[in-house]
């Protein structure tokens, strides 16, 4: 289990030295136990008060994380287990209305067992009223980044958790929608974890406590850094400048062990950057696709790099949740292509293989954000064209973009291998037949 703060240790831990500022309690009609008449309740409340010193299970100002103003909703699971009632809702939506009228980004740091039984349906229903002040927090494009705490569970994980456009959690923290005292008896706990959160594609990171602070500082100002300029293409960083003589040389050059993948054009293009993982249906493409926020010479600016691989469709999905992620916040896009194609495996059908790419599509062609794409090595159809910007394509002299490899066109149209490298040039792959053809913009030198 992991260790649990107070709501105020917790604001302490994170935020700047003497920055935080509580907002007004908003006033509300009380009424003896509650909206229920539930016996016993008042003094349960009195109870919890005076256990924890505070009156309700919910603690909102704000405060400066990192250098950044932010609003800051902090449980108090003492308090009544850190249960949801109208009061919370009262302060929830107070919280996230100051923060639109300000234009800050919204933390929530969670720590609940879900809605509160003695005020019943009332209770269940602020959960609707919660994700109404999240939607048009979003709608106003201000950045929600949740850290979770333990536990997080219920109502409380399926709106202010889950609902946030980054999740941070906490390690050992008990996360999920069931809580220990209703999901079944043979159950297996290890499922209801941060780190399983994580893996299943729902949370974005394991954070420890010690590095909290700077990491969530370092999201706020990365998210709250809009511009309206294009991000530029990275220069190529090949062993050479040379284009390649045929399309089976360009094949040759992108599919090379040696040439480099999209992890070292990410660390030569950003100063520092942080990750998202998980496509928030229960499916993670590490080893397929890297998404997240970096800086760019002063600037934030989203990636989705592909590593090489087979994409696999929580990939796009990922890239996807990404590309919209950046165009509510304006912050501009780059893409890095560089796939064989979308994995073709039987599991990646039964994932949805199909609708993930075209979610991706969708993605980038509705996306008013700029949008900057580079092809760093193969450019496998549509596998590798859903990642990228149409007018706004660009191409490493080792890379090759193809409407299918080679290889499959000459066993299409029934041509013997060794037809393979004449295919390969008639089909025109090469990065400055591309240019020629108009399908990318040019190509980028060292």
């Amino acid at each position: 289990m992991a260790e649990r703060r107070s709501a105020r240790e917790v604001v302490t831990a994170l935020a700047d030295d003497s920055t935080f500022d509580e907002l007004p309690v908003p006033a509300g009609p009380s009424k003896p136990d509650g909206p229920l008449g539930w016996p016993g309740y008042d003094a349960s409340r009195a109870r919890a008060a005076e256990r924890t010193g505070e009156q309700e299970s919910v603690v909102c100002g704000t405060a400066r994380v990192g250098g950044t103003r932010a609003v800051l909703i902090a449980f108090e699971f003492g308090f009544l287990g850190g249960s949801l009632g109208e009061r919370t809702g009262d302060r929830l939506e107070a919280a996230y209305t100051y923060a639109r009228e300000r234009r800050l980004p919204v933390v929530p740091l969670v720590a609940t067992g879900g809605s509160r039984m003695q005020e019943g349906m009332l209770a269940l229903t602020q959960l609707q009223r919660v994700a109404r002040q999240s939607a048009l927090t979003r709608e106003a494009g201000l950045a929600q980044v949740a850290v979770v705490r333990d536990p997080t569970t219920g109502g409380g994980w399926a709106t202010l958790g889950a609902g946030a456009d980054v999740v941070l959690a906490l390690p050992g923290a008990q996360v999920g929608f069931a809580g220990s005292r209703v999901r079944p008896a043979d159950a297996d706990p290890a499922a209801y974890t941060a780190e399983a959160q994580v893996a299943a594609g729902a949370a974005d990171a394991v954070v420890r406590p010690e590095e909290l602070r700077e990491t969530l500082g370092r999201w706020l100002r990365l998210l709250t850094c809009p511009s309206s300029t294009p991000a530029a293409p990275p220069g190529a960083l090949g062993d050479t400048a040379v284009l390649p003589a045929t399309g089976w040389d360009a094949v040759r050059r992108a599919r090379s062990p040696r040439r480099p993948r999209a992890a070292a054009y990410l660390d030569a293009y950003f100063t520092h950057r942080v990750a998202i993982s998980g496509d928030r249906c229960g499916g993670t493409d590490p080893d397929g696709v890297l998404c997240g926020f970096g800086e760019h010479q002063g600037r934030t600016i989203a990636y989705a790099a592909q590593t090489g691989t087979a994409t696999r469709p929580a990939g796009y999905r990922t890239a996807a949740r990404l590309i919209r992620l950046a165009d509510r916040l304006g912050i501009p896009v780059l893409t890095l292509v560089d796939t064989p194609g979308a994995a073709n495996d039987a599991e990646a059908e039964r994932q949805g293989a199909g609708a993930a790419i075209a979610d991706l599509f969708a993605a980038v062609a509705g996306a008013r954000t700029p949008v900057t794409s580079l092809v760093i090595g193969e450019g496998g159809s549509g596998g590798a064209l859903a990642l990228a910007a149409p007018g706004n394509t660009w191409a490493t002299p080792d890379s090759y973009f193809s409407v299918i490899a080679p290889e499959l066109a000459a066993a299409i149209l029934k041509r013997p291998p060794r037809e393979v490298e004449a295919t390969a040039d008639r089909l025109r792959i090469r990065p400055q037949d591309l240019v020629e053809l108009g399908v990318v913009r040019g190509t980028v030198g060292p």
